[in-house]
């Protein structure tokens, strides 16, 4: 079901924009990179956060890692990442595949500076195995994300680019 509300949403709001399907998976970051031929930098991973009471969405460059003291200072509380039932609970939407789009219920998304550096981003697109093409600022806009700045300088060294793509 969750890949078919992001269709709905895009359908509603950008048709122009395709949900791209793989016939591997693509629950990480390495595999969705793999899956859909770009570097991971450019995958647009989704963390679903709690803040207090709020539940959040920040999207990052594939490669970024949430800075808890950027995050702590921006959302007015320490982040703590929900775990894969909270966040199918929150989004609508499975480990692998958590994005900003069709959600279960609306919930503030905010986007990191990490992604402005790419004219195009790969996000999931509701399941483990799809994603979508687009610019980070249509991203931003069409989910009416704020920028923020919440990360470290993304690395693209880093060892640990298999975690899932909501990091959870």
């Amino acid at each position: 079901m969750s890949v078919e509300s992001v269709r709905a949403f895009f359908a509603e709001k950008a048709p122009d924009v395709e949900v791209l399907e793989s016939d591997q998976s693509s629950a990480t970051v390495t595999l969705a990179a793999e899956a859909f031929g770009v570097t991971p930098a450019e995958i647009a991973k989704t963390l679903s956060l709690r803040v207090a009471d709020r539940v959040l969405l920040v999207v990052t460059c594939g490669t970024a890692r949430l800075d808890n003291k950027k995050a702590r200072a921006v959302f007015g509380g320490k982040p703590r990442m929900l775990n894969a039932e909270e966040a199918l609970e929150a989004t609508g939407h499975p480990v692998g595949g958590i994005c900003p789009f069709g959600l279960k219920d609306p919930l503030p998304v905010y986007c990191d500076v990490s992604m402005k550096q790419f004219t195009e981003v790969v996000p999931a697109a509701g399941s483990i195995n799809s994603a979508v093409r687009i610019s980070p600022q249509r991203m931003a806009d069409l989910t009416n994300a704020e920028w923020v700045d919440v990360c470290e300088p993304p690395r693209e060294s880093r060892t640990s680019i298999t975690e899932p793509l909501n990091a959870n």
